[in-house]
C-alpha cells in the first residue's frame, strides 16, 4: 500500500467555497420568483411550499414532470452562451404539464458540472429564473454538483423538475377527442431543445463551430430559446374547451401527437399551413431530408398543438392570436389510425 498523502476535496476538484459563492450571489435573483405560498429561502436541505391554497379546489390532481436539454448544451458550450439555456430547461417541463391543463406552482434544478465556474453558473440560473418567471412558478430550489475526473472542467448537464396542479374535472387528457375534431398548431421559436443531435451533425460535422454566415444562422435561428406557452394556455383554457393538447418534443409528430389520441384515431397534418420557418427551410433545401425524418426528428415550426371541436376552431384560433401567439389550422382527427404529413 502506498504511503498516504494530505490532500483536500479542493484539490481532489471539488471546491465547496465556491459553490457557497455562487448560492449567495444568485439568491436574490432567485427570490424574484417566489409566490407568497414559498416557505423560507435558498440553501435549506428541503425547500418548503405551502399547499394550504388547495382547499380552494374541489378535487385538486398534482402534475409534475422532469426534462434536460439534450446536446444543445453543446452549442452552448461551444458558443460560450449560457443565459438562456435555462429557459430552455424550464419550457421544457413546464409545456409539458401545460398539456394536462397544469399550472406550474415550483421548479427546481440539477446541474452537474466538471469544474464550478461561479460567473458561467449564475448566467445558467438566471436563464432559469426568467424561464419561471414567464411559467409564473416559483424556483425554489437546486443542486449544483462538481464531478472532476467524470466530466471535462467546462462540461455542464442540466435537469429539471417542476411540480404543477389541476381540478379534476378541468384535466385536459384527450378522452373526448374524436373523429372529425380540428387540430390547431402554435408556431415554434425554431428547433426548441430537439433534434440537436442531427442539427450538430449537419452544421457542424467536424464538432467545431463554423464560421461566417452559418455561425450567424446557428446564433440567430438555431440556438434560440424554446418558448414557453404557459400563460397564454392557462388564459384561453379559463373561457374555451380544449379537448387534448401536446407538446411537439423528442419524436416530433409521429411520436407526440398519438400520445393524446384515443385508441384506434388517427390525424391528418396539412404541413403547407405552417407558417414559414428559416431554420427548418434551410434544413430542406440545404441537406433535402425527407419529409418523413424531419416530421419525426424536428417540430418544424410548431411547438404546441391543441385539439378543438369543429364548431370551436375559428374562435379558438382567434383567442390564441390576441393573447400572442400565432396560431393556424393544422389539420383533422380521422379514423385512421395514424399521423399522416400532407
Amino acid at each position: 500500500m502506498s504511503e498516504q498523502t494530505n490532500i483536500s476535496y479542493k484539490q481532489a476538484g471539488v471546491d465547496t467555497e465556491k459553490g457557497q459563492e455562487f448560492v449567495q450571489n444568485i439568491k436574490e435573483r432567485v427570490a424574484s420568483t417566489f409566490s407568497q405560498n414559498v416557505i423560507g429561502g435558498l440553501g435549506g436541505f428541503a425547500a418548503c411550499y405551502d399547499v394550504s391554497f388547495l382547499k380552494d379546489y374541489k378535487t385538486p390532481i398534482l402534475l409534475s414532470g422532469t426534462d434536460g436539454v439534450g446536446t444543445k448544451l453543446e452549442i452552448a458550450r461551444l458558443l460560450d452562451k449560457h443565459d438562456t439555456i435555462g429557459i430552455d430547461l424550464v419550457a421544457m417541463c413546464a409545456n409539458d404539464i401545460l398539456v394536462n391543463g397544469g399550472k406550474s406552482l415550483f421548479f427546481q434544478d440539477y446541474i452537474a458540472c466538471g469544474k464550478l465556474n461561479v460567473a458561467r453558473m449564475e448566467k445558467i440560473v438566471s436563464g432559469i429564473v426568467d424561464g419561471c418567471l414567464m411559467a409564473d412558478c416559483s424556483l425554489v430550489g437546486g443542486e449544483t454538483a462538481e464531478h472532476p475526473g467524470v466530466m471535462e472542467a467546462d462540461e455542464y448537464d442540466l435537469a429539471g423538475f417542476v411540480v404543477g396542479v389541476v381540478e379534476k374535472d378541468k384535466l385536459i387528457d384527450g378522452r373526448n377527442i374524436q373523429v372529425g375534431d380540428k387540430i390547431i398548431g402554435l408556431k415554434s421559436s425554431g428547433p426548441h431543445s430537439n433534434g440537436f443531435s442531427l442539427l450538430r451533425k449537419l452544421l457542424m460535422p467536424n464538432g467545431k463551430l463554423p464560421s461566417g454566415e452559418l455561425l450567424d444562422f446557428i446564433t440567430r435561428d438555431v440556438f434560440v430559446p424554446t418558448r414557453i406557452y404557459v400563460k397564454p394556455i392557462l388564459k384561453l383554457i379559463e373561457t374555451e374547451e380544449i379537448k387534448g393538447m401536446v407538446h411537439i418534443t423528442g419524436g416530433g409528430f409521429y411520436e407526440n401527437i398519438p400520445r393524446v389520441l384515443p385508441k384506434g384515431l388517427g390525424a391528418e397534418i396539412l404541413s403547407a399551413q405552417i407558417p414559414r420557418s428559416t431554420v427548418f427551410e434551410r434544413l430542406k433545401e440545404d441537406f433535402h431530408l425527407e419529409k418523413k425524418d424531419l416530421f419525426s426528428t424536428f417540430n418544424m415550426g410548431v411547438g404546441f398543438i391543441l385539439v378543438v371541436s369543429d364548431a370551436n376552431l375559428s374562435q379558438t384560433i382567434a383567442k390564441l392570436n390576441s393573447l400572442g401567439e400565432t396560431a393556424f389550422p393544422l389539420g383533422t382527427v380521422n379514423a385512421s389510425g395514424r399521423i399522416d404529413i400532407l
